[in-house]
């Protein structure tokens, strides 16, 4: 049997759970592919799941919609993609009952894009298409044998349906277009990094806040599961193994009824099931059994490895070690679920709904909640985002603030000093952050030479402090945006100056000519090991305010020489904010947090001249006469930017953004 070898793969819905362990598993295993992950992060995924791979060259993260043909024509074409692995979809059952257009908007029409966008393009190799065991309907109680792949397709549920109705279309484009399809569909799977709307996640949210465990009609509905890891690796196979037209039971023979496993999360919990298991209303329709034949895949070479105990014991480990994961999750843990995703839902008294449940099994009652039309304010919701500051003195600490109060986003001032861990244990409890922004450090007043007599100072706070910072962060499950400096190169052989070649985030810093730069470069290595630190290259920092004495064009219009070289820089007005859209995004590892190219001084005060004040006259002076002037050697390079602006593609380059910025708001010279 031939193996396929795909290039650049798609895969869509990739910051949701299965596709997350898909996702992350090929980057690992596989560093030659470039994996590009499109997702809208709706209610249900998050770019925490990409964790284990976000560090990675080979994977890219956009965010968006496949329900945008423009969007998914251009990713095909921009990537040259050959290959997709679409799992982006509406899956909870519950859910569709309550708004079943948005499952047909998401699993139909969404799906029907891609197929269109890969016959428009004609370059797509294999197109793995993500169903559900669901789409065959109920099994006979009494079946020895499951489901096989040519088994006809019964849908019972507006979910279902929908996931049968984008079978039929991949189908249709398989044998009308000649497109390479290949279809899986799935048993219930389980681990790690769900969404607690599930059966498994949430009961074992509901079990660790000692509140009981709502199983709809008598529990004795009969679903498999298998853990999140076996299916990634079923993935594996049939990305690499899996023949074009074929379908592909993903399944386990192991079955349990929801009952069971009620009883099994609370005996690991050490709870009296008679206690805390509480009957309610059934689903509109409840499947009573799913069974698959597998097979099929286990001919490719795929076997379940996870035992039911160990796979539960593994997930229960990973939500109790990660309780506020995915945050105020109390909608998620009712017995059936509002629509967290429909538009209009109001929200109400949640946790009282849920410990209404806790009466005595002889009282409970085996109809559903009513649902609440009026919204109560009796506990304050939990906010979106709420931010940890350190460097309130600083230029771009104080610009942080700033940005915050425009944005509305909660923020505080952390009051520790860096240095002492206590205190920023501390701050922490105090501000329950859910994000924190290191931009403290030292750099020297009026300039870095300051440093080179103040060795030991700028240690503490720029090697000892930042890392103290990260290492609390990573302790309390926190992202530490960290503004760090692109002064640690300086040009050489294989980055000459004027080549436009610049420094990648990977190549290793070269610039060790102050003290300054030293400590930044050896904190930026040790970082490394901090998976949850985006370290941001700041370079040269300009702002829009010149009457700021940090601004470097303020400096260098106050000089009375200048060199003039090619550099590349930071306009603040334009990048902090990203730096904002990055912490939301859950952007880590190492970024050049620099406008795309470069400018010379001269190039900047001849701006300064023709905005700002004509008669400006300066002088240049080499390099040689300025170390004359200065204590410590200055940096000089060029950083290659296309990371971040493959994130974020509105970015100006460095020219476009001082005359956008800078320039033309504090204009003074009239316009021709």
């Amino acid at each position: 049997m031939a193996t396929y070898e795909p290039k650049n793969i798609l895969i869509t819905g990739a910051a949701g759970f299965i596709a997350s362990h898909v996702a992350n598993r090929l980057v690992r295993n596989y560093p030659h592919y470039k994996i590009v992950v499109l997702d809208k992060l709706d209610y249900c995924s998050s770019l925490k799941n990409l964790n284990p791979s976000r560090a990675s060259p080979n994977l890219k993260f956009v965010k968006g919609d496949i329900a945008s043909a423009d969007l998914v024509n251009y990713l095909l074409v921009t990537e040259s993609i050959d290959t997709i692995m679409h799992f982006a979809a509406q899956t909870h059952v519950d859910n569709s009952f309550g708004n079943s257009f948005e499952f047909t908007k998401n699993n139909i029409y969404g799906t029907h894009v891609l197929l269109e966008a890969c016959k428009v393009t004609g370059q797509i190799r294999r197109f793995i298409h993500v169903s559900t065991d669901e789409v065959y309907g109920e099994t006979d109680e009494d079946a020895v044998v499951g489901n096989h792949e040519a088994s006809q397709l019964l849908p019972t549920n507006p979910y279902s349906a929908t996931k049968a109705g984008a079978e039929m279309l991949v189908m249709a484009y398989g044998r009308s277009y000649g497109l390479p399809v290949i279809t899986t569909r799935g048993n219930n799977v389980y681990g790690p990094n769900q969404f607690p709307e599930k059966l498994i996640p949430k009961f074992i949210l509901l079990a660790m806040r000692g509140l009981p465990l709502p199983i709809h009609g008598d529990g004795s509905n009969v679903r498999s599961y298998l853990y999140c890891e076996d299916v990634a690796e079923a993935f594996e196979v049939v990305l690499h193994k899996g023949e074009v037209g074929h379908v592909y039971n993903i399944g386990t023979v192991k079955e349990r009824r929801v009952i069971d496993v009620a009883k099994d999360i609370c005996r690991l919990f050490g709870l009296d099931t008679e206690k805390v298991i509480r009957f309610v209303e059934n689903r509109p329709f409840n499947d009573q059994r799913y069974f698959l034949d597998d097979q099929k895949l286990k001919r490719l070479g795929w076997a379940e490895r996870t035992p039911w105990e160990e796979g539960l014991k593994k997930t229960i480990e990973w939500y109790t070690t990660n309780p506020d994961y995915w945050g105020d999750v109390t909608g998620a843990l009712l017995p059936h679920p509002r629509m967290l995703m429909t538009p209009g839902v109001e929200r109400h008294n949640w946790t009282e709904e849920i410990k209404s449940l806790t009466s005595s099994p002889a009282e409970a009652s085996t109809t559903a909640p009513a649902t609440s039309t009026k919204r109560t304010t009796d506990a304050p919701q939990k906010p979106l985002y709420k931010f940890l500051i350190y460097g309130r003195t600083g230029w771009i600490g104080g610009l942080l603030g700033k940005i915050c109060e425009k944005q509305g986003i909660l923020y505080e001032y952390g009051k520790g000093r860096l240095e002492e861990r206590s205190q920023l244990l501390e701050d922490i409890r105090n501000v329950k952050p859910t994000h924190v922004f290191n931009a403290a450090g030292v750099t020297g007043r009026p300039n870095v030479d300051w440093c080179e007599t103040h060795k030991q100072d700028t240690v503490r706070t720029n090697v000892v402090g930042t890392l103290n910072l990260a290492d609390v962060c990573r302790e309390q499950g926190l992202l530490m945006v960290n503004y760090a400096t692109g002064c640690i190169f300086e040009y050489d052989a294989k980055h000459p100056e004027g080549s436009g070649i610049g420094f990648k985030e990977e190549d290793t810093p070269n610039f060790t000519g102050s003290f300054y730069s030293k400590t930044k470069a050896m904190v930026e290595e040790l970082l490394k090991e901090y998976d949850n630190v985006c370290t941001l290259r700041v370079r040269m920092p300009i702002s829009s305010d010149l009457s700021n004495p940090r601004n470097f064009i303020t400096k260098i219009a106050r000089y009375d020489k200048v060199v003039n070289i090619p550099n590349s820089m930071t306009i603040l007005d334009e990048l902090l904010p990203i730096s904002i859209e990055m912490a939301k995004q859950d952007c880590r590892g190492i970024w050049n947090f620099t406008n795309p190219g470069v400018v010379s001084h001269n190039e900047i005060l001849e701006m300064y001249k023709k905005y700002i004040n004509p008669d400006f006259k300066w002088t240049n002076f080499t390099l040689e006469e300025q170390a004359k002037v200065i204590v410590a050697p200055r940096s000089n390079n060029e950083m290659d930017a296309s990371k971040l602006k493959a994130e974020f593609p509105q970015l100006l380059s460095i020219k476009d953004s001082l005359i956008k910025y800078v320039f033309e708001p504090n204009r003074k010279v009239p316009s021709i």
